[in-house]
């Protein structure tokens, strides 16, 4: 297996050359986002520099300042959201069980989507510090929350040139559903 590409925020030109499936560590601040953060943002407009910005699907579990689980949510959540921030130079989504054909397009030439195994909150958070929130007022799983990456382990699930892991994986398992539904005799 290739060795992880190492990645740090604000990300830059070296996100157009990773490629669907490679392996990378991200370091740096990221952004979390889920839906209500995101029309949040579309009506009051970013609170961070979205170049090179990387946003995290998540609604994290603090206590006492401290990041204690931040398990990705469904990306496909974000589907019609996300366009707006790409627009605007985020250049790397994360989440769980990849996106649509719209922002597969979107992310052409510009930027990727990074995937994170649902069920590994704990291990997320050991890779993660607080360093502050915005829209608070949303709640704890909905505020945009800014934390700090420690070699956070992730996929690259769509890569600038529109490959797509979570597509491949849907076409053999239709093939093999099909397989399995012809008739007997």
């Amino acid at each position: 297996m290739k060795k992880p590409v190492q990645l740090k925020t604000p990300l830059g030109i070296e996100v157009l050359a990773l490629s669907a499936g490679d392996h990378v560590r991200l370091s740096g601040i990221v952004y979390t986002a889920r839906d209500e953060a995101h029309l949040r943002m579309m009506k009051d407009g970013i609170p961070f520099d979205p170049s090179g910005a990387a946003v995290y699907h998540c609604g994290p579990v603090i206590q006492n300042n401290r990041i204690i689980a931040a398990g990705p949510t469904t990306s496909a959540r974000m589907n019609t959201l996300s366009g707006f921030l790409l627009d605007r130079g985020v250049a790397a989504l994360i989440g769980k069980g990849g996106m649509g054909s719209a922002v597969r397009e979107q992310l052409k030439g510009r930027g990727v989507y990074l995937a994170f195994t649902g069920g590994c909150a704990a291990l997320a958070a050991s890779h993660m510090t607080l360093k502050g929130v915005y829209y608070e007022d949303l709640g704890m799983a909905e505020a945009v929350w800014v934390i700090d990456l420690d070699c956070l382990p992730l996929i690259v699930g769509i890569d600038a040139k529109g490959n797509d892991i979570f597509d491949a994986v849907r076409a053999r398992a239709t093939k093999e559903f099909a397989r399995y539904q012809k008739p007997k005799g």
